[in-house]
């Protein structure tokens, strides 16, 4: 649409639930019959993207909020993230983890 920007902080993808089109990488997706949940990922995903999020007994990336950064590829000890150029939207349930009681990233992107 003519005159409207692109969600540019966290605060305003979350709330639009929309990626930034000016990202030029694809999401990331974790393909969980690799993963063993050691967490090394949340613990890499930038603040300003907070993509990555413990959902049950699954480790999840919102392609929303997903940059493509890749910063949580190196570190993951099983090799188990993967570029998702044919994303989908994230379910319903998984919005429930953002700006949750326990969304890890909040309080380092209060200055967004």
């Amino acid at each position: 649409m003519p005159g409207t920007q692109a969600a540019s902080t966290r605060k305003e993808r979350i709330a639009t639930r929309t990626r930034n089109p000016k990202w030029q990488n694809p999401p990331l997706r974790i393909e969980m019959s690799e993963c063993i949940n050691c967490d090394t990922c949340i613990r890499h995903c930038p603040p300003q993207f907070g993509a990555i999020f413990n959902h049950g007994i699954d480790v999840i990336i919102l392609p929303e909020l997903c940059s493509g950064c890749n910063k949580c590829i190196e570190p993951c000890p099983v090799d188990c993230i993967y570029p998702d150029p044919d994303w989908s939207p994230s379910p319903e349930d998984w919005w429930q983890e953002p700006l949750g009681p326990d969304d890890r990233y909040v309080a380092a992107t209060a200055r967004d």
